[in-house]
């Protein structure tokens, strides 16, 4: 069991205030297209879009960035942008919702990752995504290195976010692990497909079902056929845990010491489960972060989790409202 007392949960967001939490990874731009769909296109059978609305938010890294700027914490975000309208609009963003831009590295002859989504009378008619993906680039890697350098000391945590979009190489990855190591920082890591088991030696891994079943090469359905791909990441990868998101389904908690927590969904009602991920590592680390342990981090990411899959679209988690639930819930079961 894991009880929450006022008193508790108050401290835990009480040291959470202010944590400078540096998020490396694939920043993107998402871009929504809203409008009326009257008539198909003379050129093909296609609806047409007259657009009535368009808006911009944060996407990929940047919106890990931002869940951790709802729940008081200071983010820096660390990752590369085009010199184009979408950077400029990214840039733009960060500076509205009052966060750091020191990260932002500038890259000439890269385009900003940016996703437009094109709705039409409410309905997800098309998406349309704008980038270019280079691993292992002696410039790009040399100017993240300078820029990351210059920022993990004035960080109590890191977070890895990879979306396979070129910013998290096996020799950044490296690089970046053995540096904040060094220096005592929590390292937590949202993985993809790609150079999935180079995270060693982290506080966290935390990938999701479909990422480990496809990293193992087998299929995992049973809470025991979960618990054992934990273990053998943690002994694959060296980390303090590995904490398995399962959808539906929970979470399931595989420490080092040997303990496994199944923690069961928290989500009342679901709409969209768009952005979960994105909540889940923020809340997490934000929690470790504030020198909470283990379970506290992966039950109040668990019902963070639960709040953004009740909202349409990726919102990010808002801290008034966690408190709310955890307190009213204050009681909470693991098998």
């Amino acid at each position: 069991m894991v009880r929450f007392e006022a008193q508790r949960l108050q401290e835990i967001f009480d040291a959470i205030q202010g944590k400078t939490i540096l998020v490396i990874g694939d920043l993107m731009l998402d871009e929504y297209l809203r409008g009326t769909v009257n008539r198909l296109s003379p050129e093909a059978p296609v609806p047409i879009i007259e657009v009535e609305k368009e808006t911009y938010h944060f996407g990929g890294a940047a919106n890990v960035a931002y869940n951790l700027k709802t729940l008081g914490c200071n983010p820096v975000a660390l990752g590369l942008v085009g010199k184009d309208r979408a950077g400029d609009i990214l840039n733009d963003l960060l500076r509205e919702n009052g966060m750091s831009t020191d990260g932002l590295v500038t890259h000439p002859d890269l385009p900003t990752t940016i996703k437009t989504r094109i709705i039409g009378d409410n309905q997800h008619i098309a998406r349309v995504d704008r980038e270019k993906i280079r691993y292992e680039d002696d410039d790009i890697f040399d100017l993240l290195r300078q820029r990351f350098d210059a920022l993990i000391a004035g960080a109590q945590a890191v977070i890895l976010e990879d979306y396979n979009k070129g910013v998290l190489s096996s020799r950044f990855i490296r690089y970046i692990i053995r540096t904040a190591n060094a220096q005592n920082k929590l390292i937590t890591v949202d993985p993809k497909f790609y150079n999935f088991l180079e995270y060693k030696n982290v506080t966290v891994f935390k990938p999701n079902l479909k990422e480990t079943a496809h990293a193992l090469a087998r299929p995992l359905e049973s809470d025991a056929q979960v618990e054992q791909a934990g273990k053998e990441l943690l002994e694959t990868l060296h980390a303090g845990a590995v904490l398995i998101t399962r959808g539906q389904r929970g979470m399931s908690l595989i420490e080092a010491n040997g303990e496994v927590h199944h923690i069961p969904t928290r989500t009342r009602k679901v709409a969209d489960v768009s952005g979960a991920g994105d909540t889940v590592i923020s809340t997490l680390t934000a929690v470790l972060s504030a020198g909470g342990t283990l379970r506290e981090a992966a039950t109040i990411a668990n019902f963070a989790a639960g709040l953004v899959c009740e909202e349409v679209g990726i919102v990010p988690v808002q801290k008034e409202n966690l408190m709310e639930i955890l307190q009213k819930n204050s009681t909470v079961s693991h098998a």
